[in-house]
């Protein structure tokens, strides 16, 4: 609840003190139902495995090297679903590379990731030139509607995937076993195994399940855009962490709710798009996310102390 009144005060003040009031006018509401939904669904991912005990800091690389895989596929006269496909395998394979290594070689999720996330920009930079890439794919009506399209001509419906992965993901973590073994895994890894859970799936499919959505979203970006940047999803990496941790996840693991994450996440989207209808300069999005950062964790430790007491 209280994550709720801290996202619908955010709005309001937004709203109230934007430049002529511009939050609250349909193309603004239609940026941040698309754009701000594509980053959002990353944080659904990052939030899950969060509650597993883990980070993902590659997210942004992979988003970017998945974007050049479908691109390349693209272009040289492959179906774009097949392309968007493989591009899908190559963002779950790269989740099973970063929670294979975490799992079987004991490395800190945190290392590991900022080493795959060094090697998979690396990769891509290096294979793509660092050259944009034009990649036009309005003639397949279907795709593009699936992935970037409007309904009703208003309703962006990247915002459509995001609360559907958001539903299916919450359905996952409270309905289903798996959900319980990462909530087990996350809070106590030893006693998890001594209750037969295999942990080092559960990390590894949570690896995964991030790898895909950054996948996906890297299908959107192309779609809406037209266009392979390798710079794509450069930054999110810890703003991603943030909006898990604004919305209740615990760094530490085995706390957190898919409701607190979909508000995290969107309270992150809102405070971005705050920065530029304020006409703030650039250099105030430095400052301002290193303080949201630097307030998450103040945040989690305390939520950490209060959760002690209680206990």
């Amino acid at each position: 609840m209280g994550i709720l009144v801290v996202f619908i005060v955010l709005v309001a003040i937004v709203a109230i003190f934007s430049h002529d009031h511009n939050f609250i006018r349909a193309d603004n509401i239609q940026i941040l139902l698309s754009i701000g939904s594509e980053f959002s669904i990353v944080v659904l991912g990052v939030g899950l495995l969060m509650i597993s005990g883990e980070f993902d800091l590659s997210i942004g690389s992979t988003l970017a090297l998945c974007s050049f895989i479908f691109v390349v596929l693209f272009k040289a006269g492959v179906n774009p679903f097949i392309s968007g496909l493989v591009a899908l395998i190559g963002g779950a394979v790269a989740g099973l590379i970063n929670g294979l290594i975490t799992v079987k070689g004991r490395i800190p999720s945190f290392i590991t990731t900022l080493g795959t996330m060094m090697l998979f920009r690396g990769l891509t930079l290096m294979i793509s030139g660092g050259a944009t890439r034009p990649s036009d794919t309005s003639s397949f009506l279907l795709f593009t509607s699936t992935f970037a399209g409007k309904i009703g001509n208003f309703f962006p419906v990247q915002a459509i995937w995001f609360v559907l992965f958001a539903v299916i993901l919450g359905l996952v973590l409270y309905r289903h076993r798996f959900g319980n073994w990462i909530y087990a895994t996350g809070d106590n890894r030893e006693a998890a195994r001594a209750m037969g859970i295999n942990t080092d799936m559960v990390k590894t499919l949570c690896f995964i399940i991030v790898g895909v959505l950054a996948a996906f979203v890297a299908i959107m970006q192309i779609v809406r855009v037209g266009t392979f940047s390798s710079r794509a999803g450069d930054g999110w990496e810890l703003k991603a962490v943030a909006a898990a941790v604004v919305g209740g996840t615990s760094l530490r693991g085995g706390i957190g709710s898919m409701t607190g994450i979909f508000l995290g996440a969107l309270i992150i989207t809102v405070i971005e798009n705050a920065l530029v209808l304020l006409r703030l300069p650039y250099e105030w999005t430095y400052i301002v996310f290193g303080l949201v950062i630097i307030f998450s964790v103040l945040l989690d430790i305390f939520m950490e102390k209060r959760r002690l007491r209680l206990v």
